[in-house]
Parts: C-alpha cells; sequence; structure tokens
C-alpha cells in the first residue's frame, strides 16, 4: 500500500511529504510534516545560511529516536532541480555534495528525514577557499549555557578589537557558534590557523574559563573552542537548523543583545516561526561585510607554539604537533 502524503507549495516547487503524521520529536509530539513546515516557515534565513554551500544532511527517516544517517553525499535519486557540488575531502577522494538553491531544496531534503543541516565554510563557486570563519564554544560536562554566553562575549570584544563583525547563534544544545565572514582569498589550512589565533587570544582573556586544549583530559570544566571546526569538510550545523533531540532545539541566531539574557531551551520547531515572521532574520546583514583575516594571520605567526593537533581522521599535516594524547605520550616515556 501506498504510504499517505501530503503536498507542499514552495516556491515554484511542489514538494511532497510522505507520512506527515509520522512522530519525529516525541518530548513534545512533533511530526514530520512540522518538521518540513518549519523550515518551510523560516525558509528566507535557512537559505540565508546554507545558500550555494556543499551540504552534509543528518537524516532520521524513523524519527529522533533512531540512529542517525550522515550523508556527505547528494542522494542517488533526487529531482532533476536538486544541485550538487564537488568537493574534495582530507583523503584527496572527491564526491558530489549538495548544493542549497533554493528552500525547496531544504524541504525536500526534511521530506528524507533531515533533521539538521551541515554546511561546508564554503561556496560552490570557490570550493577551496572558505568566506566563513567559525568559532565554536562547546562548554564541556559540568558546564550549562551560561558558560558559552560569557565565551561568546570575550570572543566578541577580541573581534571588535580586531575590526570584525561575528554574528551569534544558540547551538541548539549548551554551546554558541559565532560567525564571521571572510574575504575568500586563504585556503583551509589558512583559515584554520587564524581561527587557532583568534581561539588563543580569547582563551588568554580568560584562562579560566576557556581553552584550546584538543585533548579532553586537559579542558577540565572549561568552555573548548574547536578550532578544528574551520578545518576542511568539518561542519556546525547551520543557523535555523533543527537539533536531533526529543525536544526539537533550533540553533537560532540572536542580537548580541538578546545573547545576554537568552535561554536556548526557549527556541524550538513551535517557538521560532512566530519569532521569525516577528523579527525576520537577525543574522540578515552577516553578507554585507567580509573581512581579511591577515591580523589573526599575523598572530598566528608571532605565536611560537605553532599549531595544533587535527581530527584523528586527516592525514599527518606539515607543521602539526604529535597527535598523541598527553597522558599515553607521558607513559611511554
Amino acid at each position: 500500500m501506498a504510504s499517505p502524503y501530503i503536498e507542499l507549495e514552495v516556491g515554484e516547487r511542489t514538494v511532497k511529504v510522505t507520512n506527515p503524521d509520522k512522530v519525529y520529536f516525541p518530548e513534545i509530539g512533533a511530526t514530520k510534516r512540522e518538521l518540513v513546515e518549519y523550515y518551510v516557515s523560516v525558509g528566507e534565513g535557512a537559505l540565508r545560511a546554507l545558500k550555494d554551500r556543499p551540504t552534509n544532511i543528518k537524516r532520521h527517516p524513523d524519527g529522533v529516536q533512531t540512529e542517525a544517517i550522515y550523508q556527505k553525499r547528494m542522494p542517488p535519486k533526487h529531482p532533476d532541480w536538486l544541485e550538487s557540488v564537488t568537493v574534495t575531502f582530507p583523503s584527496g577522494r572527491t564526491a558530489h555534495s549538495l548544493r542549497v538553491t533554493e528552500v525547496a531544496a531544504i524541504a525536500y531534503c526534511a521530506n528524507l528525514g533531515t533533521i539538521d543541516f551541515h554546511p561546508w565554510q564554503v561556496r560552490a563557486a570557490d570550493v577551496e577557499h572558505p568566506d566563513e570563519l567559525r568559532i565554536d564554544l562547546d562548554p564541556q560536562p559540568g558546564l550549562e549555557f551560561d558558560a558559552a554566553r560569557r565565551a561568546a562575549f570575550l570572543t566578541r570584544d577580541v573581534l571588535g578589537e580586531l575590526g570584525m563583525e561575528g554574528f551569534v547563534k544558540t547551538s541548539g544544545n549548551r554551546g554558541a557558534h559565532i560567525a564571521v565572514r571572510i574575504e575568500p582569498l586563504w585556503d583551509f589550512i589558512q583559515v584554520r590557523h587564524a581561527g587557532i589565533a583568534l581561539a588563543r587570544a580569547v582563551e588568554a582573556r580568560d584562562p579560566s574559563l576557556v581553552t584550546t586544549a584538543w585533548w579532553k583530559e586537559e579542558r577540565g570544566e572549561r568552555v573548548f573552542i574547536d578550532y578544528n571546526q574551520n578545518a576542511r569538510d568539518r561542519t556546525v550545523a547551520s543557523a535555523y537548523s533543527v537539533r536531533a533531540k526529543p525536544h526539537a532545539p533550533v540553533s537560532t541566531p540572536l542580537t548580541w543583545d538578546e545573547l545576554a539574557d537568552a535561554d536556548p531551551r526557549d527556541f524550538d520547531i513551535r517557538t521560532v516561526p512566530a519569532r521569525f515572521a516577528k523579527l525576520g532574520d537577525v543574522h540578515a546583514a552577516i553578507d554585507d561585510r567580509a573581512y581579511s583575516i591577515e591580523p589573526l594571520l599575523e598572530l598566528y605567526a608571532r605565536d611560537e607554539r605553532g599549531d595544533l593537533p587535527y581530527p584523528p581522521n586527516y592525514p599527518k599535516m606539515p607543521g602539526e604537533p604529535k597527535r598523541v594524547q598527553p597522558s599515553k605520550a607521558r607513559s611511554d616515556t
């Protein structure tokens, strides 16, 4: 028997939503239809975050209580109007990745069970030179969102002294993300170095709150700035992405004034559409200006500590320190 479905008009497209009444978020009873309709309702903002970017999709076709399918390649069966872009992974292999060009593409992927979208920090026109510097503020166990909030304001101060503006959003969990548009003139390695320099500058402001320690055993109860989110093929959930949790939280763009007393639990699949209808996209100005990262690269060049470890799935990189957990390195000597 064919599955039940509805059809939604999304721009110039008709998007079919199969099994619309399937519950995806059990804590609040939100359905697959609500997920798709949510993305359509915030489509302008979601598209701004994803436009022309290679995008990985995190799918839960049977709801968030089931294991995720993390998909870096285009869905094998897709309509002709869905676009792709070729990307190169750290291994040197290439693949055709989803390229989001319209809201209907987001809705189509939501019907496939995509809960959140994870875009690269490049655009399809130039996939080797990022146009976004990403600051991922990750509170370690024992800390809550307020720690990320304080780290975000420290980051804003450092960016301001460099003449740069960042745009902050909730991660959809306990953390926060800050995006800075940059000129697409530098490769992934250089942008990652800029991210390390910025993270170290923030850490220096309050080392009791912020850490750049890659190894978890060295972080303590601090906010880790994950500088490796600027490496090739590393992604964070995009602005307006729903997160795969039972209460359907949303990674929500904020103004800096809002961040002062924001509670990430207030932003979910049912509250954000009304907020968007009232305020629009509070990050609408994010593409108005792109910055040079030369000041950050100069900071990196002057820092005698040099590079920091890459994630374990990356090939050994020039100048990278030993990729060995400190306690294990000590036990081997």
